[in-house]
């Protein structure tokens, strides 16, 4: 077996073609997700089994294309709404080791294993919180980001309460909002929502088909 067959490496040489700024220790954490999650995912399931050779492009390069559009400034403060096994919030936590990320899901399970693995990456800027988001009461954040988990109407009523009117600090690259991450025709979604959503065509930042039909939406608060 050559080193570059081997699926952290294989997954490290992917994020590498894109992002080339590591750290040694972000470096490390990035190959380390590899044997985490698939230690995790034998006990409890949190990533599709088809997709888990598949973890680098599915899901840590599509949560960093957030990382390919916006910029938080260090003390920036982020919620992953409906976090599941820890993305996009687990590989923008390492990319971002000076911003301060709160993930929060309903299912306990889940949390579980993002604690566990943020915990064994020694990510000091992760917290978790086992709850529905619109129970989340008192918190105020920079920016809330998401992958999919509820249509944009709903993404952007439970967001913007918690959301501050400007940011806390200087230096990010666009005002406080709503990032999410979705795929397919969204149309209909995004009349719905009664939102005017930026959108990033994916595709155009990662080349790889995967990538087709992916959006990042933000809306401004």
């Amino acid at each position: 077996m050559t080193l570059l067959s081997h699926p952290s490496s294989a997954g490290m040489a992917l994020i590498e073609k894109y992002f080339s700024d590591f750290t040694p220790v972000q470096r490390q954490q990035l190959q380390h997700l590899d044997s985490l999650y698939r230690e995790w995912n034998e006990k409890i399931n949190v990533i599709s089994r088809k997709d888990i050779d598949a973890l680098y492009e599915k899901h840590v390069l599509h949560s960093l294309s957030i990382a390919a559009t916006f910029s938080f400034a260090a003390g920036s403060s982020v919620l992953d709404l409906g976090t599941g096994g820890g993305f996009p919030g687990i590989p923008l936590a390492i990319y971002f080791p000076a911003v301060r990320f709160h993930l929060v899901d309903s299912i306990a399970k889940k949390l579980k294993v993002v604690e566990a693995i943020a915990e064994q990456l020694g990510l000091q800027n992760v917290t978790v919180q086992h709850t529905r988001v619109e129970e989340i009461k008192g918190k105020q954040v920079d920016y809330v980001v998401s992958r999919a988990v509820a249509p944009l109407g709903d993404l952007w009523r439970w967001s913007k309460p918690l959301l501050r009117t400007r940011s806390s600090v200087e230096g990010n690259n666009a005002p406080t909002g709503l990032i999410c991450l979705k795929g397919g025709d969204l149309a209909a979604e995004i009349q719905q929502s009664g939102t005017r959503p930026h959108s990033v065509d994916i595709h155009t930042l990662f080349r790889e088909e995967f990538f087709r039909e992916k959006y990042l939406l933000y809306v401004q608060r």
